[in-house]
């Protein structure tokens, strides 16, 4: 198949990419300033542009934007709003404006995160945006056009990161990267839509 994975230098794209690559796909790479087309997530007019570029697809992969830690006594409408950009409305934006560009029975397959499901403090915005996410997926499982699908992954602090956020969240449980890097490609090669898959090891 014919892949765009958008964040594909980042941490999972650094695995998930070769993984992908060793099965037979032919996969393009977006990023904000990184990888084979350039693309920022909170514009809508470099994602046209990016699907432009690309050419049609069979599958798009977002393991992009990572939204910033809060504190609840000063956080405003604003701060969410502004973490939703790239987090919500640009992985939404993905799918609206690719069921115009990518093949028929082309994929999508967002990221979102565990603190959807677990409180946690300082995500309150990670939250909001992962539940977000969840409910625009199941809608849009019923919706999009051609045979089209989309499924999220929505894991939680991830192995090969655990040295870089393991002291912000304690005691969380890592979920391995070989078993997250699993859960993307099933949602790429299978035949499921409309699935919040949820990697909380």
């Amino acid at each position: 198949m014919r892949l765009l994975i958008v964040g594909g230098a980042g941490t999972i794209g650094q695995r998930l990419v070769p993984a992908m690559r060793s099965r037979g796909h032919d996969v393009i790479i977006a990023g904000r300033t990184s990888g084979d087309i350039h693309v920022d997530l909170t514009s809508h007019a470099t994602i046209e542009a990016m699907y432009r570029e690309a050419g049609k697809v069979e599958g798009v992969v977002s393991i992009a934007a990572h939204g910033p830690l809060d504190d609840f006594p000063t956080l405003t409408v604003d701060t969410l709003h502004e973490n939703m950009r790239a987090k919500f409305y640009g992985q939404a934006d993905l799918v609206l404006t690719g069921q115009h560009h990518c093949a028929d029975g082309a994929s999508f397959t967002l990221t979102s995160g565990i603190f959807a499901d677990h409180a946690w403090p300082h995500v309150t915005g990670g939250g909001v945006i992962s539940g977000a996410l969840h409910s625009f997926a199941l809608s849009a499982a019923i919706e999009l056009p051609r045979r089209m699908r989309i499924n999220v992954v929505s894991p939680t602090m991830i192995g090969d990161s655990v040295d870089a956020f393991a002291e912000h969240f304690p005691g969380m449980r890592p979920v391995s990267m070989d078993e997250l890097v699993d859960h993307y490609l099933r949602c790429v090669e299978g035949d499921g839509t409309g699935r919040v898959i949820r990697a909380y090891g």
